[in-house]
């Protein structure tokens, strides 16, 4: 090679090499974090209400966009496609998304809810789960009202083959309830509540147990290139939640007004929405993995999964650890 062919190709690669040095730098800066309001998350509901968030961010330049959530599918839909850096989910819709390949780590618990049942209309000849053999079920796939009906199904001698799931979002499948187009539904709070105190609905299957937690979601690569903002963004998080046990009223005012519902539907929601604990680890994760586990059984899972590992390397503690939320 001449002295000329070596300095050209040298040349290039140094700007290749500066190019990429300085487009690392741009990816490395954050000028906006997108966050999701759900009204299944109440204490999201606070933080977007006080703002408290663009306060903290503000000074560094960083703006906050917040994304609406009509479900869990949706959340992680939207940090599989980058277009939310924290969202929040149930935990074992968490762990089927990481099992299909979407890197999403749950990072903070911001309630511990009972927000699905099975729901039928007040005039429904349904009482049991074997009443719903050959019947038609609305459900949001992957997301915690359809992995708790695939769990009660199999938990009562049942499979998906023996009733017919109707896939819509949580607020058709309410809809499609009310209207008689199916003949039960797996809701998710509030609106079950909504259909619970408005419509005469009739949760005739609770299991609190199987309801698996809420949890704020990120993207891996996120965490691992910004875990001092995910700590800023937990640290605000924590705000909300204290501020939201703090003052049940206004929380129940922030979520009629948030989520357009009347008092006693917020309330009959928070009756059942416990925002105690906030810390992530072992606890949650036997929940989560159970759910994998009992879905694995189903056949929703295939057999040859790891699902504790899974559920291993979905769980990060470290930010809860490090700032000492309980």
């Amino acid at each position: 090679m001449s002295l000329a062919n070596f300095l050209r190709r040298a040349g290039t690669a140094a700007v290749v090499l500066m190019g990429l040095s300085a487009n690392a730098g741009a990816a490395d800066k954050v000028d906006e974090v997108k966050i999701d309001f759900a009204y299944y998350n109440p204490v999201s509901l606070v933080l977007k209400d006080k703002g408290w968030l663009e306060e903290d961010l503000k000074a560094d330049g960083i703006t906050v966009r917040w994304i609406h959530s009509l479900g869990s599918n949706k959340a992680l839909e939207f940090l599989n496609a980058k277009s939310l850096e924290f969202g929040s989910t149930a935990g074992a819709a968490a762990l089927l998304a990481r099992i299909n390949g979407n890197p999403v780590k749950s990072i903070y618990v911001y309630s511990n809810p009972e927000w699905t049942a099975l729901v039928t209309q007040n005039g429904s000849a349904i009482k049991t789960v074997a009443d719903l053999r050959g019947k038609r079920i609305a459900a949001t796939r992957g997301t915690d009202p359809h992995i708790f009906l695939i769990r009660t199904l199999a938990e009562n001698g049942l499979t998906e083959k023996d009733v017919k799931i109707v896939l819509l979002q949580h607020q058709d499948g309410r809809l499609a309830l009310s209207t008689g187009d199916v003949d039960a539904w797996a809701g998710l709070d509030p609106l079950m509540a909504q259909a619970e105190l408005q419509e005469n609905a009739r949760l005739f299957y609770r299991k609190a147990e199987i309801n698996s937690w809420g949890v704020l979601n990120t993207r891996e690569d996120f965490a691992a290139d910004h875990p001092a903002l995910v700590e800023r963004v937990l640290k605000v998080y924590e705000k909300a939640r204290a501020f939201a046990i703090a003052n049940p009223a206004e929380l129940k005012a922030i979520i009629a007004r948030h989520a357009k519902l009347a008092d006693d539907v917020a309330a009959r929601q928070l009756e059942r929405t416990d925002l105690s604990t906030a810390a992530i680890g072992e606890r949650q994760r036997k929940t989560i993995e159970g759910a994998g586990v009992a879905l694995r059984q189903a056949g929703v899972i295939p057999a040859d999964v790891d699902v504790a590992a899974a559920a291993a390397s979905l769980i990060d503690s470290s930010f809860v650890t490090k700032l000492g939320i309980k």
